[in-house]
């Protein structure tokens, strides 16, 4: 996990990332503590409360780049809704779409049988599974 900002800029460059101060900014926000999952838009009214002017796009391409860099996974759980999770490790997720909340599940906690083989000249690279929640009566 990244903690401090020679830290950060040090994984950035490993990944090839230019050092710039929207990507530095933001990657603090993202990886300053515990493992999260944020949306683009929360990330931006988190770089805003904090006086980083960026801007949506910007938060975007950050994301993106760092998503294509390996630092984030991204997470769709609909279409045109996505969540970029800090924890990069082997797992899934519950989500819950009233709330919007999406948690982690152990990767070991999930066992996925049947699977089909690869189309010719693929292979399989992850299986990731959301298991979709919703608030029970009581």
């Amino acid at each position: 996990m990244l903690r401090s900002s020679p830290d950060l800029a040090g994984r950035l460059r490993t990944v090839g990332l230019r050092l710039t101060r929207p990507r530095l900014a933001l990657a603090q926000l993202l990886f300053d503590g515990d493992d999260r999952h944020v949306t683009a838009d929360q990330l931006f009214v988190e770089a805003s409360a904090a006086s980083i002017p960026v801007s949506l796009a910007t938060v975007y391409n950050v994301l993106n780049q760092f998503t294509t860099a390996g630092l984030l996974r991204e997470v769709v759980v609909e279409p045109g809704r996505s969540y970029f999770d800090t924890n990069i490790d082997d797992h899934h997720h519950f989500f819950c779409a009233a709330s919007g909340a999406l948690q982690d599940i152990a990767g070991q906690d999930v066992t996925v049988s049947g699977i089909p083989l690869p189309p010719t000249g693929t292979e399989i690279s992850c299986i990731e599974v959301i298991v979709r929640v919703r608030a029970c009566g009581g």
